[in-house]
């Protein structure tokens, strides 16, 4: 008797949890195919995380590496940007950019920032996983260095490229 009602109880809080969970994912009122959303795209980090931090020692002579994820569901004709800055607000000890490290290519040559932001192409809009490269200086200045790394929105005219708040940010130490 006992057996059969805590079954029965068992059996409603499931049914009662698929009941809360079944829940319409899409809304058909909502931004899908809205046409506010067709040229909006959005880029992130990989893994999906605001915390991680790259530690390097300032001998590294391989380039450190940024995993972006670019998401698109369109092929367009023209190539849309993400954009990156270097904050260094709130650290004690930051990193210098030309001192300590470069923003570069993936062959190693050094990229130039306009008023403090970098560009990362991603091809006729295509989603993608593109990389954000760092060379290490070694930077004869002794103690461990830091630098913030932060995706940032980018509108113009054609479009824009938004950011996650669970995946923008990234850090570069060097010791």
């Amino acid at each position: 008797m006992l057996t059969k009602k805590i079954n029965r109880v068992v059996l409603l809080l499931a049914l009662f949890a698929v009941g809360f969970t079944a829940c319409e994912k899409d809304d058909p009122e909502g931004p899908v195919g809205y046409p506010g959303y067709e040229n909006f795209y959005y880029a992130g980090f990989l893994p999906w995380n605001n915390t991680g931090t790259e530690s390097v020692l300032r001998t590294q002579t391989t380039l450190v590496k940024f995993p972006v994820q670019f998401h698109s569901a369109f092929v367009r004709d023209y190539d849309a940007v993400a954009q990156f800055t270097l904050v260094t607000t709130g650290i004690a000890n930051p990193a210098v950019l030309g001192q300590d490290f470069n923003v570069v290519d993936k062959n190693g040559s050094v990229l130039s920032a306009a008023n403090g932001i970098f560009n990362l192409n991603f091809p006729q809009a295509k989603a993608k996983i593109d990389t954000i490269y760092f060379k290490v200086l070694n930077s004869a200045i002794v103690g461990t260095r830091r630098i913030e790394i932060n995706l940032v929105q980018n509108t113009n005219s054609q479009y824009t490229v938004g950011t996650f708040s669970q995946a923008y940010k990234r850090f570069l130490e060097v010791r």
